[in-house]
């Protein structure tokens, strides 16, 4: 497959995760907890909320303690940069090699999703200001939320589908309650979920 159209795949992934992840951020402030969602449909929600850390909010130094929110925070925008740079690498590789049209489609979306996060986490803190109870700005005069590589994900994507409580005869979970799929993501996390689960089918078909 030509690394043209791959490259195509990976600019209208980027394009519409930043298209979307802008039009949140320059047109309403963060939903807080307990605050209304901008859409809610009961099954579907939009949100705006920002992660500072990895997926599902998970941050570097709740593995290793010892280390600062700052530091966790560089660590892991330089860790992306990396892994995005050996990604590409591998990508520009594999194109002139017998690697299947299917594996390839994979790795660019993953690609496209992790460049669309790395975006935000390296840029938008200096590119807009905060959205803490205000609408943001576009390059404010009074400089940006966040320092270069600081800056933190923009999340909209909410599929609250079934809720339940579970059973006060269970053990531990007795009496809590679930909602299945709570998690907030955007388009790029969709993008690096989908490349991955087109990773695994192709491994299995491989493999069978």
């Amino acid at each position: 497959m030509p690394l043209r159209k791959l490259c195509w795949i990976i600019l209208a992934v980027l394009v519409l995760d930043q298209a979307v992840k802008m039009y949140i951020k320059l047109n309403y402030s963060l939903t807080l907890y307990g605050s209304d969602a901008i859409v809610d449909w009961g099954w579907f929600r939009l949100l705006f909320v920002e992660n500072k850390g990895m997926a599902w909010g998970a941050r570097l130094n709740d593995i290793l303690p010892f280390i600062s929110d700052n530091t966790a925070k560089l660590l892991l925008s330089i860790f992306r940069l990396l892994a995005v740079t050996a990604i590409g690498y591998w990508l520009v590789r594999a194109v002139k090699t017998t690697t299947s049209k299917g594996q390839l489609i994979a790795v660019s979306l993953i690609l496209a999703g992790a460049l669309g996060n790395i975006i935000d986490s390296v840029f938008y803190g200096v590119l807009f200001s905060n959205s803490y109870g205000q609408i943001a700005t576009f390059l404010p005069t009074e400089g940006g939320y966040a320092p270069l590589m600081f800056g933190h994900v923009v999340d909209m994507l909410q599929f609250p589908m079934v809720s339940w409580t579970w059973p006060e005869w269970l053990p531990i979970l007795g009496g809590n309650s679930f909602t299945f799929f709570e998690p907030v993501f955007n388009i790029a996390d969709s993008a690096i979920s989908v490349g991955v689960i087109l990773l695994l089918l192709k491994t299995r078909k491989t493999t069978s």
